[in-house]
């Protein structure tokens, strides 16, 4: 039998531990920002992360709120001119090479200290947004800053979205096709599972959609 649990009834971190447990795997934004003069470029995971849509093609991923209910730098710089900030943001391809040093980008380094420099990653200018971009990475999407949801402001590991806009996108020819076609087994995504732990994208499988799915073909589809 299920145990029904009311989420109100539990500490932060039991709420956190569940969801980063049960919501898997998550696929990993590596979000470049800078300060509205350009300055401070900033380089940090984020796992809370999802594609919107494809018209217009829209990303959003969610920096919680730090422990003293302040902005966590990588909103502070996204969120809109309006509010202060750049009104732009980079997502950037998690990969197995590089995922040790994107893991790295989440050390919380004192004021003027770069994840860039820290994780050894070249940052590279981008073409419509001022937000700064890891090289080294293979697809990244250039985002405009539409708006920022906040869940609970100023609270201690208050949730929020990030909504922006896709304005340009950086693909390595190795790992798309003609028809823009992601080749899998090249790009090696890294997704996030619960605690520490990682899952690579190498076993796979293929699976119709609908009805069809209820009956196995092959030996590639799960009993």
């Amino acid at each position: 039998m299920h145990q029904g649990i009311d989420p109100t009834s539990l500490p932060l971190d039991r709420r956190y531990a569940l969801m980063i447990g049960a919501i898997v795997p998550r696929p990993i934004a590596v979000v470049g920002t800078c300060a509205p003069d350009g300055s401070r470029p900033n380089l940090a995971p984020f796992s809370f992360y999802a594609g919107v849509g494809s018209d217009p093609m829209c990303l959003m991923f969610c920096p919680a709120n730090r422990p003293d209910g302040g902005e966590k730098d990588s909103l502070r710089n996204a969120k809109p001119v309006a509010e202060g900030g750049s009104g732009a943001f980079t997502v950037s391809v998690a990969t197995e090479p590089l995922i040790r040093r994107i893991a790295a980008c989440a050390e919380d380094l004192p004021p003027g200290s770069s994840e860039f420099e820290l994780a050894g990653l070249t940052p590279a200018t981008s073409v419509k947004v001022q937000a700064p971009r890891p090289l080294e990475c293979p697809i990244t999407f250039e985002c405009r800053t539409l708006q920022v949801i906040r869940m609970a402001p100023g609270r201690r590991g208050g949730g929020n979205v990030v909504l922006g806009e896709v304005v340009w996108i950086h693909a390595d020819p190795k790992v798309i096709d003609d028809r823009f076609h992601v080749h899998a087994d090249r790009l090696q995504a890294v997704g996030r599972m619960g605690g520490l732990a990682y899952a690579r994208t190498a076993d796979r499988f293929d699976l119709p959609s609908g009805r069809a799915a209820l009956s196995p073909s092959d030996g590639r589809n799960p009993a």
